[in-house]
């Protein structure tokens, strides 16, 4: 397919995309060799489509070279193991200069032309110092790359309470806004230690069940709104929207537990019993 565009990954959970000019068989998984900066590259096949793929992002559409072979992943093994050894040396260079940055992963470009640290810093760190005395190291081009804890908890990946791997390293590409009114909207207590992920910000997945929330609420009463039941009047003290519960106090202390459906139709009765209302202008 002349539009063919294919998505793939590589280490740290880096997405790409390339096309296939030569229009090579390829499937999910698969070990390709693909253009990168002055040389190549090797990721895995993660998504194969067409043009939709593409997003305004600006990022440059480089191509596929051809399918890897044993001698490719075995580069990659050693590319691998290198990059433990760069990652200590460059810990232990941040560490001489003074410099506050956290040092996360390292990233050999498979053809070794270029090698990648990244790190996480609360300020702006000048590390020019740092880049030159890596390359007398290295040999090759060094680049530093800032990202956030967000993207630490990607690339370095792990579990979360759930107990299945953290969504930011399996499937999520873009990171979207999370805030505490999303756990407002689903009458979740603001702890810290509770709402927090792996990386130490508001859990992604408190957006995944906000809508639904959001419009299952509307068919419960308000909180603190009267109402009368058989045990006497009372106000609505909380609601659970996953069970359909309403919590209802008393004013002698006690309280009780009807199901959605009863307490709507404790309120459509009244509604439908009371006398209806004459309005300012009716009684004049």
């Amino acid at each position: 397919m002349a539009n063919e565009i294919i998505e793939v990954k590589f280490k740290g959970e880096r997405i790409g995309l390339y096309r296939n000019p030569d229009h090579l068989t390829l499937s999910s998984r698969d070990f390709v060799i693909v253009e990168a900066h002055k040389g190549v590259d090797l990721g895995r096949v993660n998504n194969i489509g067409d043009e939709t793929l593409i997003t305004d992002t600006g990022q440059e559409i480089k191509n596929i070279v051809r399918k890897s072979n044993f001698n490719d992943l075995n580069k990659l093994e050693i590319n691998h193991y290198e990059e433990e050894r760069a990652l200590k040396t460059c810990k232990e260079k941040v560490e001489n200069h003074g410099l506050e940055m956290k040092i996360v992963d390292c990233e050999y470009q498979y053809d070794r032309n270029r090698v990648t640290f990244y790190f996480t810093s609360d300020n702006r760190v000048d590390f020019r110092e740092l880049v030159r005395d890596l390359a007398t190291v290295f040999k090759t081009r060094i680049e530093l790359r800032q990202i956030s804890p967000r993207d630490e908890a990607k690339r370095l990946s792990g579990f979360g309470v759930c107990g299945r791997q953290i969504c930011c390293s399996c499937w999520i590409k873009e990171f979207l806004p999370v805030t505490t009114q999303a756990a407002r909207d689903q009458n979740l207590s603001l702890n810290p230690s509770k709402l927090a992920g792996v990386c130490g910000r508001l859990k992604c997945c408190l957006m995944y069940e906000r809508d639904f929330y959001n419009e299952t609420v509307k068919q419960f009463p308000e909180l603190a709104k009267p109402i009368i039941t058989e045990k006497g009047e009372g106000i609505v003290a909380s609601i659970d929207l996953l069970n359909e519960k309403v919590n209802i106090r008393h004013s002698d202390g006690t309280t009780e537990t009807l199901s959605l459906e009863a307490v709507q139709n404790i309120y459509s009765c009244h509604s439908e019993c009371s006398p209806a209302e004459e309005s300012w202008e009716d009684l004049n």
